[in-house]
Formats: structure tokens, sequence, C-alpha cells
């Protein structure tokens, strides 16, 4: 927001320059970004000085021009020619001296040593219109007889410039969206520094009404969105440009003036923060103002000339027969003011923030009152900024105030606010013991009233328009901003105690041994937005809508919803750099994520219905070796991503017998692997993503993806101990099976059942060979599978292994059908 540094100086009194009030800002915790001088007059009439004339003789060589001897108040005078009819010695004039710069427009011209008709001039004499003080051009500008030679020409006219003060409003510094609300906080500031000031503001003690000529009704019908609704009407009044003063104030903002009565209301809105709509009373159909919202579907054509379809939640300022205005956002077209209107309606509300933060993000529409209401303006300022810009609109365009002040206002919108301060709790919050009357100095600069004191506190009443202030360690912040953060010394020691969960301790060692063994294994790690687009989601079955955990209010479309897997992230990841033509990716993330259960909500438990559960996913893409000769285009695979998975199991102590593999379900994919416990709950799930998903991303590789549930594999692995045995020393047997089985038997199926056939010996299953073709009965294929057996006691021999053998493939042919082939 743009502050002009002379406008501010009207509300507050000081003599810091400029960039002293930009710092004196930024320590109180209204960052300034940049301060930037505005000049009155382009080039600030530098170089120009108020000049006498000594001589004035007639040109040898032109029957127009004079040379001049002329006094620049610097000792010897100079020689300037100068063809202006009214040139005489004895004047006082404006003198350009060799290299001032002249404007006109966007070009500029340089005052430089020149011949003119052979006769050297050192300098110009000005006419108004060459240096910007007026538009007379008949002849130079003839000064008073006591106009001081050599001083400079912005002394004599006094010409300041001014300056913007940049300042980056956060969106709970409602009240600091105005002059009047910076001037505030500086003067507090001043205060505590020492400084002799005072803060005042426009007094509205002359405000009268002159007669009911123009009386019109208000129908507040919407009292939530609107608790609060002022007007007045002024009759009479001529729509003409604004003078110079207000202009000038406007642009030095960056405000474009239209006419008298638009930038009143503009001005009271940068002046004291509170927006104002005026309305031509004669569109006021009925005599009425009706506040409500409209019907869903309803067409609305804003001032900029685009159509909107407006919906229930858009609040709407209505006549009698048709909306004008989309509440505290922007007017219709007619609803404003023209050449032509004589009586006006000016309008000041107080709109709930929500509401208007909603229609504007709806409508795509931001303006300077949007901005403003969104945030929430003072519910106790509407009758004073109506009273200044009626005065305002007396006293620049005429007219008689015909109506005494409307004022609509819900109960209990402005109501006392005492928040108690314990002495104790502000040291112990800041860290630094400050004397009390410090602290009562502080806040009541702050416009906070004490209204209660006791020998261990004070209880304040928080004046209306500080919305941000709710609380006791609210007061303690403007405490200390006001006081200085850097005057609390940086402490040699902490004293501190935390407190952490064993298992969550535990975890995180864990998750950092495995980011290590990723990173080393030439991953990159990733971080990512636990909110996510709804849209990711639209079309899967194995993440319902339903089941998406909702953002109430988002601050974009795009982030709505909590995100319940983390490859949507990944793949944005994929997506930018893909872009940037960097293709051979391995990232890692580590993250929540989030579920609702609608059969767990109830009226008195919902949050029952909310979950989380921690992940880590892994993604593949692109070749599997970068720039390698040997591997040229060999493309990455599902089996290297299955290979990274195990060795994360493995790395974690985590019995891989005690795990089934098995085709996974999840329609992200469209092949995919499943990685389940005895219980056949699944703990990752890993394969090639699918194309209508990596699509969407505008990704036109293949993408392999795994999502290993951390939180539970973390959980049955808190009994898990460690222990430590010597390589044995006896060898292992290797035995070869080959199975006809079925077309849906599963790998893991056969593995699991070899274990449990021999759960000591038995140390390896591993499938080797799968064959389906020629040769074999319908619907059967074969297996070639490899059993590891080994004793840590004693050799086994071949009785041994044969009896386990044995008692294997009984148990397959048992439970699978299977035959040796």
């Amino acid at each position: 927001m743009n502050i002009s540094y002379k406008w501010l100086k009207e509300y507050v009194d000081f003599d810091l320059n400029p960039q002293e009030v930009a710092d004196a800002l930024t320590s109180e915790g209204l960052e300034v970004d940049g301060v930037e001088e505005i000049q009155a007059i382009k080039g600030g009439l530098e170089g120009l000085v108020v000049a006498h004339v000594l001589t004035c003789e007639p040109h040898p060589n032109s029957d127009h021009m004079h040379v001049c001897q002329v006094d620049l108040g610097t000792g010897e005078p100079v020689q300037i020619v100068c063809g202006a009819p009214n040139v005489a010695a004895g004047q006082k004039v404006i003198a350009a001296t060799l290299g001032t710069k002249l404007y006109d427009g966007d070009q500029c011209f340089t005052i430089k040593k020149s011949k003119l008709r052979g006769v050297e001039s050192y300098g110009m004499l000005c006419a108004e219109d060459e240096i910007g003080v007026g538009e007379s051009h008949d002849g130079i500008i003839v000064l008073p007889e006591d106009a001081v030679t050599g001083m400079k020409a912005a002394q004599y006219y006094n010409l300041e410039s001014d300056w913007v003060i940049e300042v980056d409003i956060t969106p709970n510094r409602a009240d600091a969206c105005s002059h009047y609300g910076v001037a505030r906080d500086l003067y507090a500031w001043l205060i505590r520094n020492g400084y002799k000031t005072s803060l005042h503001r426009m007094d509205v003690s002359g405000f009268k009404v002159d007669n009911n000529d123009l009386n019109i009704d208000i129908d507040v019908q919407n009292t939530e969105a609107c608790p609060r609704y002022c007007a007045v009407t002024i009759k009479g009044c001529e729509v003409k440009e604004s003078p110079e003063w207000l202009k000038e104030k406007l642009n030095t903002i960056g405000l474009r003036p239209i006419n008298n009565i638009v930038d009143i209301t503009n001005y009271v809105m940068m002046a004291y923060g509170q927006p104002l709509h005026c309305f031509d009373a004669d569109m006021i159909d009925g005599n009425k103002i009706v506040v409500k919202a409209m019907p869903d579907g309803t067409k609305f054509q804003t001032l900029d000339g685009v159509e909107h379809t407006l919906t229930d939640r858009d609040l709407a300022i209505c006549n009698a027969k048709e909306p004008m205005c989309i509440a505290g956002v922007m007017g219709g077209r007619g609803s404003g003011t023209y050449d032509t209107t004589k009586d006006v309606l000016l309008e000041s509300a107080y709109f709930h923030p929500t509401w208007i933060r909603k229609s504007a993000r709806r409508h795509g529409l931001s303006t300077d009152a949007s901005f403003r209401f969104e945030r929430g303006v003072d519910p106790d300022g509407q009758v004073y900024a109506l009273k200044v810009a009626a005065m305002l609109v007396k006293e620049l365009a005429g007219g008689t105030i015909s109506m005494d002040i409307k004022d609509v206002e819900a109960e209990g919108l402005v109501k006392k606010f005492e928040v108690k301060l314990d002495y104790k709790y502000v040291h112990d919050l800041i860290g630094k013991t400050i004397p009390v009357e410090v602290i009562k100095e502080i806040v009541t600069s702050l416009d906070m009233k004490i209204v209660g004191e006791t020998e261990d506190g004070i209880s304040l009443e928080i004046p209306a328009y500080r919305v941000d202030v709710q609380r006791p360690c609210d007061v303690v912040e403007d405490i200390l901003r006001i006081y200085g953060y850097n005057n609390v010394e940086i402490p040699t020691s902490v004293k501190s105690s935390l407190t952490i969960k064993g298992d969550v301790d535990r975890s995180n060692k864990l998750e950092n041994i495995i980011a290590e063994q990723l990173v080393g294994q030439g991953f990159r790690e990733i971080l990512n937005n636990s909110l996510t687009k709804e849209g990711y989601y639209d079309g899967l079955e194995t993440y319902a809508p339903a089941e998406l955990v909702r953002v109430l209010n988002p601050l974009s479309s795009d982030l709505n919803v909590m995100r319940q897997t983390l490859l949507f992230g990944g793949l944005e990841s994929i997506a930018h750099n893909v872009n940037r033509k960097s293709k051979n990716l391995r990232f890692f993330e580590t993250g929540n994520c989030y579920y609702y259960n609608s059969k767990k909500h109830t009226a008195d438990h919902s949050l029952n219905a909310y979950s989380q559960a921690h992940f880590i996913g892994l993604w593949l893409t692109g070749n599997h070796i970068e720039g390698s000769w040997a591997h040229a285009n060999e493309a990455i695979s599902v089996y290297q991503l299955k290979a990274y998975v195990m060795n994360i199991l493995v790395r974690l102590g985590y019995e891989l017998g005690g795990m089934r593999i098995g085709q996974g379900s999840n329609d992200i994919f469209a092949k995919s692997l499943s990685v389940s416990d005895r219980n056949g709950k699944v703990l990752v799930e890993l394969g090639l993503v699918a194309k209508a998903i990596t699509s969407r991303f505008d990704i036109d590789q293949e993408v392999y993806y795994a999502e290993i549930n951390w939180s539970m594999l973390t959980k049955k692995l808190q009994n898990n101990t460690v222990s430590f045995k010597e390589i044995s020393k006896y060898p292992a047997v290797s035995r070869d099976l080959a199975l006809l089985i079925d077309k849906n038997v599963e790998f893991a199926q056969i593995e699991q059942i070899a274990r449990n056939s021999e759960k000591k010996l038995l140390k390896k299953v591993e499938l080797f060979d799968v064959y389906e073709g020629d040769n074999l009965p319908e619907g059967k294929k074969s297996y070639a599978v490899n059993f590891v057996l080994q004793d840590e006691t004693k050799t086994m021999n071949d009785k041994q292994t044969d009896a386990i053998m044995k008692k294997i493939v009984a148990n397959l042919e048992k439970q699978l059908g299977a035959v040796l082939r």
C-alpha cells in the first residue's frame, strides 16, 4: 500500500525524513518495501534560480532578441541572450543555469553554452510553461522586486517533493490500511522514542443536516453479511474536476482522479480506511436501498463491463427493482456518478470479511475496497467516514445534506472487548522485564484504554478497529514491536524442556536413516504442499471424493483438499523438471496423508472421522543410468523400483519371510504390486503410474511410483530387536522345483506355503522362471522355484533335505493343486 509522506504529516507531527519514517515503520512491524520521491514538477526546478537582469541591450544581429547581463547571485554576472518581448533591465526573473534539465512531457532539454546569432549565451531566462509553474508563454516570468537574487526557484515557489512509502500490509493488520492507521502506529513509536507529538484527524463537529428533501429508505435483509449499513444523501451537487490538492494526493499514491465526487470517496478510503460508494440518487428506483443476497444465476454487469453470474452467497446492494452493486467489491453499470448527476447517496458499511473475500475470489475481482473489507474495517468507523465525505462534497461540489444519516446496525456488532494482561506473563513471553510504566505508556499510545489495574496487571479495553488483538499474547506482541525487538538482548543460554515420545523419536531416526540411504542411491528429496487439487482425484475409485478432507476457506481452487497420496505432488515436481529438459529423475518424499471417514462422524465426536498416516513415496522415471555408453537408453523398470523398496525393508530389519507380494489394486497404477504382512495389511504399493494420470501433468514418459505406509511399518517394527550372529559354518543346500499350477496362483502363495511347511531350516524361496506357452494344459503356467535350506548346527544330509522337500511338495499339491513337471 502506498503512503504519502506529506499526507501522513497531516495526522501526526514529526520531523523525521522519509527514510527515517520508513525505518520506524519497519521496526514496529509495518514492513516498508521502498521509498520513492515524487516531484511536484518534474526535475524539481533543480538548477533554476532567482536572477537580476542588470542590463538589457538589443542583439546586434537580431531584431527581436536582447543580450542581457544577469546576476545569478554567484558574484560575477553572466551573459544570457533572451528573445522574450518583455525582458528589461532591473527585472527579477527565473534563470536556468548551465546544465539545468527542462522537461516537456517525456522529452528533456539540457541548458548548454551556445551561440545565438553569433553572440554567446550562458543560460536561459524562463517562461512559466517552460519550467512547469504555469501555462503562459507570452514572455519570461517577472518576479516582484523583493525577490532575493540567487534563491533557488524551488524555494521561491515553496516547491516540496513528496515521497511514497510502500508498506507491505499483512492480512492481520486491517487497521493499518490507511494513512491515519499508519499514523496511529507511527505516533506510538514517536511517543516511545521520546518525541513530543500529537495525533489528529479531520473535525466533523460541523456536520449538520440541511433539510430532509431527499429521503431514501434502507432495508438490510441479510444482517449476517452486512451487520452495519449507513447512508446519507446530498442534493443539488455539481460533478466536476477535483481541485489540485485532491488530485495531487491521489496521483501521488497511484490513483487516477475521476471527478470530485468519486475522488472524495477514494480520498476518505485512503485517509481513514473506510471504503465508500456513491450512487446517483436518480438511479435508485423506488427511493429504497435493499441489502440482500441474490438468487443463484442472477446476471449482473459490473462497472468494467464484464457480466457476472451471482450466487446466493453474493451480497448485493439493490434498489427496489434490481441489483446495483456487488457489496464491498464493485459497483454496477449505472450505479456511479456522471456529469449529469445532481443528487447522490453516499454509502458507508461494514460487510462481513468472509462474504467479501469469497465474492471477490468467486468473480475474479480485486479492488481497493475488497482489499479492506475482506480484512475487516473498523466496525465503529462508518458514521465518521460518512460525515467527512459529506462535508467534503458540500465544500467541493456544493449542494445540501438532505437526509439524516441512516444507520442500520445489527445488535452486538460494536461492543466493548477487554483483555486482562498479567505483568509476569509479559515478562515471561518476551524474555525481559519491561518496566510497568513503559508497558502502560505503550498500550495507551496504541489507543488501548486501561479500565482496571492491580498490582499484578491491568485490564485493557481494545479499540474496535484492532480486529487482530484478541488475546493477551496479541497485546504482548504490540508492546514488543513498539518497545523494539532490537532492545531485547539475545540470551547467552536457553532454558527449555522438550519431551519426545519414544516411538516418535525412533520413527524419526529410522526415517533419517532411510533418507540417507536413498540419497546415497541417487535419489533427491522433495517437499510438497499437503494441500492439493481436488480434480487430481477425479475418476479414482481408491480415493473416493467423500473421503477427501476439504479446506473450508481455500486460498486457491488448486489447494482445496488435503492429500490422500503423495503421488500427485511428486508428479508436479517431475513435470516441472521434465519441462526444463531434466528427464532422468529419482525423487523421494516423506509426509502425512489425510483421510475422512463419514461412518465415524457423529455429532458428539466429529473429530473421530478424521485420521492421518505417514508415508514415504519413491518416484523413478527416465533412464536407469544417465549418460552411460554401456547402458544407453536403458529405461527404468518396476524391478529396480522393487529392489529399492526391498532394500528399505531389509535396512529396517523387516523379516522378508513374513511378507506377501501380490497384484495391487490401486487404480493410480496401470500395473502394480503390493507388499502385505501375514495378516494381509498392505505395507507397500508400487508400480507403473497410469497413463491417464501422467497425461494430466503433460508427462509423456513412464513414471514408476512406490508408496510405503511408514506409520504401519514402524508400528510393526516397534517390538523388533536387532540381534547379531556369526555366519553359519555349515553349507546351505539348494533345490529347484518346476511346478505346474493354475494361472491365477501367485508366487506369494507358494512362498507362504513353503515357509509354513518348514519354518526353521528354510532360508530362502525365489522364483527364477515363469513359462506360459505351448505344451502346457489350458489355464496352466509353470513356475521354476529355488529353495535354500540351511542348518545352523550341522551339515544337512540328503535324507533330511529330501524329507523337507517332500513335505513342501505335498502341501503345494494339497493346497494349490500344484504338479511337479
